[in-house]
């Protein structure tokens, strides 16, 4: 098989990037070793966060690092015996998240976040999606009048920077909102911008039949076995090697599997996440997206059940689950709603690549022809899929990007 452009990823980068190649004219081949969309793609919160223009930066005050430190939250686990491998990482994490560094990264990472919406609302209408998208935003509810009052005064400023729309909750309006919510909560704000994804697998496998709709095909293959050849490159897949004159390295988490052989070794981390579904009890109905914010947890009503979905966890890509996490906030969970029995056979662990300069790595590899790279997206993949694949094709084919890239190159990094 050839083509002139093969995606190493089905995830919902390399499938977004898949289809905006297409519609360029480009003959492409999507390769997975899994089915479209069921690693990190499969896991996500399902939000389309357009509120997110500041990337979830490293605690910088020392008494809340010493409370993480002794490794009891919700929000936040670490492998103590993973630490020496993965403290490089934090530590330019931790550099890059400064309040002046992050507050440029912030202003460079915003333009991204922006188109988020707007390019998934294209999507979603040639997939033909809609039944799978909510438009009424998502919710952050705090327990203390304080918190809430920070956090308030952080949207306002978003509010005034960027013109991003919230509402704010009283206890009353809360409990209006969300009836069968506890009264633990003092209350909170909803952001009117963001979409909700009911089920995030079936809109990457959307999107997927989008792709092959429009001409492009996927086939189940092995991203390691990519190899430089006379007039591009070359992949072993099920169906026989496929040669193409450009390749599109979007393996999430799994990219350094084929950058590093090629001599790109970028300090990416993980971070491990993990999520159950839940049958409600007692009739009981969650309206909307809830991150319980103090603890560091987000309830989600989603068509396979209440999925729940846990913070951080800094470990070995690799090691074993370990769903510390989850353990920790259902408990809470279960006394601020009522959850009725898990409706998973395990938890489902996945993992998120981040850069540590918190932005993604979009872009043309600097020593190999026709290589290109869209990685490390962190929290905001599902945000930035078709984004990202629209940028990155542009480039490809030679068209002015939408926005300016610059920021997100390759190069930034020393590989």
């Amino acid at each position: 098989m050839t083509a002139e452009v093969i995606v190493l990823g089905a995830g919902i980068i390399g499938v977004s990037t898949a289809i905006h190649l297409v519609r360029r004219g480009k003959s492409v081949i999507l390769v997975d070793r899994r089915n479209p969309g069921e690693e990190t793609s499969y896991g996500n919160a399902g939000l389309i966060q357009r509120e997110g223009v500041a990337p979830y930066g490293f605690p910088q005050n020392f008494g809340v690092l010493l409370r993480y430190a002794l490794n009891t939250r919700v929000d936040a686990f670490y492998h103590a015996r993973a630490m020496p491998k993965v403290a490089p990482f934090l530590l330019r994490y931790w550099w890059h998240s400064n309040a002046d560094r992050h507050r440029l990264i912030t202003k460079a990472y915003a333009p991204l976040i922006e188109h988020s919406i707007s390019e998934h609302a294209d999507l979603i209408e040639a997939a033909n999606a809609g039944n799978l998208i909510r438009k009424d935003g998502w919710t952050e509810v705090f327990r203390s009048p304080a918190a809430l009052e920070a956090e308030l005064a952080a949207a306002r400023a978003k509010q005034a920077e960027y013109g991003l729309a919230f509402d704010t909750l009283d206890k009353a309006e809360l409990s209006r909102r969300e009836p069968h919510l506890s009264e633990d909560f003092a209350g909170g704000l909803t952001w009117r911008d963001p979409w909700a994804v009911l089920d995030p697998l079936a809109l990457t496998q959307a999107y997927v039949r989008l792709f092959e709709t429009l001409g492009g095909r996927f086939v189940h293959g092995d991203a390691t076995t990519l190899s430089p050849v006379a007039n591009g490159w070359t992949v072993k897949t099920q169906d026989g090697p496929v040669q193409g004159e450009e390749v599109v390295v979007a393996l999430g988490p799994w990219s350094d599997t084929v950058t590093a052989p090629l001599g790109y070794r970028y300090l990416v981390g993980v971070k491990r996440g993990y999520h159950m579904h839940y049958a409600p009890s007692d009739g009981a109905r969650l309206n909307g997206w809830l991150m319980d914010a103090e603890r560091g947890y987000l309830l989600a009503p989603m068509n396979q059940g209440i999925r729940l979905t846990t913070g951080a966890e800094f470990a070995l890509r690799d090691a074993p689950k370990t769903p510390v996490q989850l353990a920790r906030a259902e408990a809470i969970a279960r006394k601020i709603f009522p959850l009725g029995e898990r409706l998973d056979s395990e938890p489902w662990m996945g993992a998120r690549p981040c850069t540590p300069d918190m932005m993604p790595v979009i872009g043309k590899a600097p020593r190999h022809r026709g290589l290109w790279f869209a990685l490390g997206h962190a929290h905001h993949g599902l945000t930035l899929g078709p984004i990202t694949g629209r940028v990155l094709a542009e480039t490809m084919t030679g068209e002015q990007p939408v926005i300016d890239i610059s920021a997100y190159r390759p190069e930034r990094f020393r590989a």
